[in-house]
């Protein structure tokens, strides 16, 4: 799911950049998902990492 959101961000972001002037506006808004999306998978994996080594303040269900 985490990939499908990236991919969908870059998608986005490519159609914005590609469209020229008509959808510039939307530029700022497709960059700061790439980045909410791109923090969200390092939490994602650093938590995974977390859960297979065993420590204790690790969410559990991630495997």
């Amino acid at each position: 799911m985490i990939i499908l959101g990236i991919t969908g961000w870059i998608v986005g972001t490519i159609v914005v950049l590609a469209s020229g002037d008509r959808l510039a506006e939307y530029l700022p808004l497709c960059i700061a998902g790439l980045g909410v999306a791109a923090a969200g998978g390092v939490v994602f994996l650093l938590q995974r990492r977390a859960v297979r080594r065993g420590d204790r303040g690790a969410q559990s269900g991630l495997d």
